[in-house]
């Protein structure tokens, strides 16, 4: 294999050469449908899931969002779907101490995003079946299963039309909370022994053309080994985190952009 151009941009295999790179594939997502509900959790509880480096703030938030995205530049106008499930959280390093939010988990419909994020972003992602969100007289509901069997179900009722001016200025005055964390850890060889991990930032940009706000709420499943022996313990965990109050939910319309050239995903320290 030839010497690999530390201007490019390798994944496995990285024999065949690297990922196109080009006008075409920018970090735009053009057309993204979102829903997310927020609750508070119990302190104690979530910290037991947290690498180190991260403490549990006052009030400890959890969101599960899902994203219906298509028309996505780097997928060639292919698109996905996704459930990912966030922690508020405070970063404590050596150099970086920072607000924001810590994904637990993501789950997603398509492998070429789950291998990109997981192995040059750090977001914790794994495969589910995740169906187009539906909609009921005025009721939004989506839902992630594996192997056939229910992870959680989410909806979304009694929605309001949020002033657009509003949400931009919510933007700016949280702009400074507004750090996507996550944990890229690689695993010894085989599997055992002590692996590789290190903090993560990955910064984007959301462009909105309709907020509603409303009322949420999540269902978590609880699985068997035999039901989804890869997952389990994740949907299991998720589910043990008490739901204490829930925060109002919201619904975007939009656009997000994933490569902001001024604030590039990098490890923290």
């Amino acid at each position: 294999m030839k010497k690999l151009d530390p201007n490019q941009s390798y994944m496995m295999p990285a024999h065949f050469g690297p990922r196109y790179s080009g006008a075409k594939s920018s970090g735009w997502y053009h057309d993204v449908t979102s829903m997310s509900v927020s609750y508070i959790t119990d302190s104690n509880a979530l910290r037991r899931y947290l690498p180190d480096c991260f403490e549990v703030p006052e009030r400890p938030v959890i969101t599960v969002s899902y994203a219906c995205n298509k028309n996505i530049d780097w997928l060639a106008g292919h698109g996905y779907n996704l459930i990912g499930v966030h922690a508020s959280v405070i970063h404590r390093g050596t150099k970086d101490q920072l607000t924001g939010s810590y994904t637990l988990v993501m789950w997603e419909n398509l492998t070429d995003p789950i291998l990109t994020g997981r192995e040059m972003q750090g977001i914790s992602k794994v495969y589910a079946d995740i169906p187009e969100h539906r909609t009921d007289d005025g009721v939004w509901t989506v839902d992630a299963s594996h192997f056939g069997h229910n992870i959680l179900d989410l909806s979304l009722s009694d929605l309001v039309e949020v002033p657009l001016s509003a949400v931009v200025a919510s933007q700016q005055a949280n702009k400074a909370n507004d750090n996507p964390m996550g944990y890229r850890y690689t695993p010894a060889i085989s599997g055992f022994g002590v692996g590789e991990g290190q903090a993560t930032l990955f910064p984007s940009e959301h462009r909105f053309t309709q907020v509603m706000q409303g009322r949420g709420k999540v269902n978590w499943q609880q699985l068997t080994w035999e039901q989804n022996p890869t997952q389990y313990h994740i949907a299991n965990a998720l589910a043990g985190l008490p739901i204490l109050e829930y925060l109002p939910a919201v619904i975007t319309k939009g656009s997000t952009n994933l490569y902001v050239l001024d604030r590039l995903p990098r490890a923290l320290n």
